[in-house]
């Protein structure tokens, strides 16, 4: 089990590396969604690549997709359907909101996939140690990430002016569905993790999720912006800028590996575990050109309490 727990809290770093590479990328190409676009082609060829290298197939047979069912495919719509989210909720909801509904979203639909034993998880019973070391999960997340934001004045002023020139009720629908894009996510981790298992080829799996989310996104981004990047701004992009695909993919391929291991619900808490850590390091140190800012205490403390609501799930 602990060697999957690593594996997840690795992947969440590298997903954490992900968001800045793909922020320097937006503002190359002069769109969120396009950057989106590149970062997905990328992740699709690397997973088709390494599913080659490693089971020597990609696409799976004609007679595996007759036999399944149709929600086995959805893994790629559902992370079309979250990255779309995020960058539509920012303006709408504020940066402290938009990073923890989802989270708080993820974890609890982790939690119930793995109660339920949903999408061809393993079934966990849920136990008083494990509710309790969620619970410490949750209020360590709250600390790291929430009040060292409440307490930086910038991004107090911008969500305090993003919310109050909206009606409270459309305020409402979107932090609903902020929640309900934590949902989307889990339950998306879950869908590719049991179509990995089918396949018995997580790799071949992650590419399917990733190629059809490519082709999602595609669509969307040309629905957004209707063009496709020039070729003078692919030519100012760095090489570094093509890399937040390979993470993300590698984020995905973590996923389908660990999920039928240790479950949705611990999967979705030690990568999120290591998308913290990761954050504070590129913070700290200003990696991928992004704005520096120095570890405070509230991040040390967070982490501790989440590393003390990990000891206390697995224990359960």
């Amino acid at each position: 089990m602990l060697v999957f727990m690593t594996i997840s809290v690795i992947a969440g770093f590298l997903l954490a590396n992900q968001s800045p590479i793909n922020s320097n990328l937006s503002t190359v190409v002069k769109s969120p969604f396009i950057a989106a676009t590149i970062s997905f082609i990328v992740g699709t060829i690397f997973l088709a690549i390494t599913s080659l290298a490693m089971s020597g197939r990609i696409f799976p047979s004609l007679s595996f997709i007759q036999t399944q069912p149709a929600w086995i495919w959805l893994g790629g719509l559902l992370g079309s359907i979250y990255l779309t989210s995020n960058v539509l909720l920012f303006p709408k909801i504020g940066a402290i909101q938009t990073v923890i509904l989802p989270v708080l979203g993820q974890i609890v639909m982790g939690t119930i996939i793995d109660m339920f034993g949903w999408f061809g998880a393993k079934q966990l019973p849920m136990t008083w140690i494990k509710l309790i070391g969620i619970i410490i999960m949750v209020v360590g997340i709250f600390i790291a990430v929430v009040v060292p934001s409440i307490k930086n004045r910038d991004v107090r002023q911008f969500d305090s002016e993003t919310v109050s020139g909206q009606h409270p009720t459309v305020v409402l629908g979107w932090q609903i569905w902020a929640v309900l894009v934590g949902f989307v996510a889990a339950t998306q981790q879950a869908i590719n993790g049991h179509l990995g298992t089918l396949l018995g080829s997580p790799s071949q799996a992650s590419f399917v999720s990733f190629a059809v989310g490519t082709v999602i996104v595609i669509l969307v981004a040309l629905a957004v912006d209707k063009r496709f990047p020039s070729v003078q701004q692919l030519k100012k992009t760095k090489a570094w800028n093509w890399l937040g695909g390979i993470l993300g993919s590698l984020f995905v391929l973590a996923s389908v590996i660990t999920i039928p291991k240790i479950g949705a619900g611990l999967t979705i808490m030690m990568g999120l575990l290591g998308q913290i850590f990761g954050s504070i390091l590129i913070q700290q140190f200003g990696w991928w050109k992004s704005m520096k800012s120095r570890v405070v205490l509230a991040q040390i403390v967070g982490m501790i309490i989440m590393l003390v609501g990990v000891v206390l799930i697995k224990l359960a």
